[in-house]
């Protein structure tokens, strides 16, 4: 695994007994370990053509942020409802405790854009495949999604039938 991957701390037993969860916290607050993280993530996309970075609140933000600006694009964020002025495009979607929404702003993103998906974690898959129906509503071409770990035990990259690529940096 890459050099920064000491920076992610497991916390057993968060947020309830038996889960063992991955902290990136650590990673953000180390300048050369972010740096080297987000430079990692980006290097697939590079050649990509993107035109916009489209990331899930709220870890998905800060990395989908700082890759936005490593590729030198924009970024869009993709929230929980409520949280953006004005129309938005939604999307409603299952988690295993309940069910969600996640929003975008209208206009925010042009029908042909070439989107990159970013959050920080690949788990069950369920909130990163509601963000890319979100997307594909809107009509953008969906290059595939960037995910700092993946928690390969879990299963979500099986739930993941868009064709484009699912790339995680740190797999666990």
């Amino acid at each position: 695994m890459a050099g920064f991957a000491g920076l992610v701390r497991d916390v057993p037993d968060f947020p309830r007994p038996g889960i063992v969860f991955k902290d990136i916290l650590p990673l953000l607050a180390d300048g050369r370990g972010f740096a080297a993280a987000v430079a990692a993530m980006a290097q697939p996309w590079r050649d990509a053509r993107v035109s916009a970075v489209a990331g899930v609140e709220a870890r998905g933000f800060i990395l989908g942020a700082a890759l936005a600006r490593e590729l030198d694009v924009g970024f869009v964020p993709i929230r929980k409802p409520g949280k953006l002025p004005g129309a938005v495009h939604e999307v409603s979607y299952d988690l295993e405790y309940g069910s969600d929404r996640l929003q975008v702003q209208q206009g925010a993103l042009a029908a042909g854009e070439r989107v990159l998906l970013v959050d920080d974690v690949l788990a069950t898959g369920g909130t990163l495949l509601a963000a890319a129906h979100l997307l594909g509503n809107l009509r953008v071409e969906l290059l595939g999604a960037a995910v700092l770990v993946e928690l390969a035990a879990l299963g979500g990259r099986a739930r993941w039938r868009d064709p484009s690529p699912v790339l995680a940096t740190l797999v666990y």
